[in-house]
């Protein structure tokens, strides 16, 4: 009885792992720290830059969330609202009001299937892990004003793609299943259209900001090496 209850209640626990998945995204690229200004001439970050035109700002370590398992891989933040917990034996419902694949369909060029979707199969985390490390490694160049132009405006359309995708996909799900969503997973997914819209709204300025910082970088290296080359 219970194992039968237990394989009813399989697809409410994939949809309620697509709703933890959200919260990964809005961890992963909401709580991300931007720089709200470059440094300035003088201060100790600069001054080092001015004398190694080697060294690279290393941007300061932001301490992290402590995270929890979420069902199919993945962590989640303590620091947002969590999905119901999953019940389990006779008290699991037979179904979840979102259906995955009816999502899929109509949004199948989304980017929540690649960066946040449940799932157990190694290699698409082992591909999210290092698609993760690559995006660190180019925003803490983009952040310490070492990486190219390119590189920024390749960082800063990557952000924007997550977050139009982001709003698509939860505007979605609220349009299609609202009415039917606990109020707690309702909530979840206004948060993620409210954060998304409002990351896209500042998108611009964080990218003439880190253009700004790129070009203070040249000019810094470029003093010292005509220094260097004075008698």
């Amino acid at each position: 009885m219970a194992e039968n209850a237990r394989w009813k209640g399989l697809p409410w626990l994939i949809a309620a792992g697509a709703v933890v998945g959200l919260a990964v995204l809005l961890a992963v690229f909401l709580l991300r720290p931007e720089p709200s200004s470059p440094p300035e001439a003088g201060t100790p970050a600069a001054t080092s830059a001015s004398t190694s035109p080697a060294a690279s700002p290393t941007p300061a370590a932001t301490p992290s969330a402590p995270v929890a398992a979420q069902p199919g891989g993945g962590t989640v933040s303590p620091y947002l609202p969590q999905p119901p917990s999953v019940p389990s034996g006779d008290e699991a419902p037979q179904f979840h009001p979102v259906d995955l694949k009816a999502l899929r369909a109509k949004l199948p060029d989304n980017l929540y299937w690649t960066l946040g979707a449940p799932t157990e199969d190694v290699e698409v985390l082992r591909r999210r892990d290092e698609e993760t490390r690559r995006w660190n490694d180019v925003y803490g160049k983009v952040l310490s004003g070492m990486a190219t132009e390119a590189e920024v405006h390749e960082y800063y359309a990557h952000r924007r793609e997550v977050s139009e995708d982001m709003v698509a996909f939860a505007s979605t799900v609220l349009a299609d299943y609202g009415d039917r969503l606990s109020e707690q997973e309702r909530g979840l997914y206004e948060l993620s259209v409210d954060m998304h819209r409002t990351r896209l709204s500042e998108l611009p300025r964080q990218e003439q900001e880190a253009l700004t910082r790129r070009q203070e970088q040249e000019q810094r290296r470029e003093a010292w090496r005509q220094g260097q080359q004075q008698p």
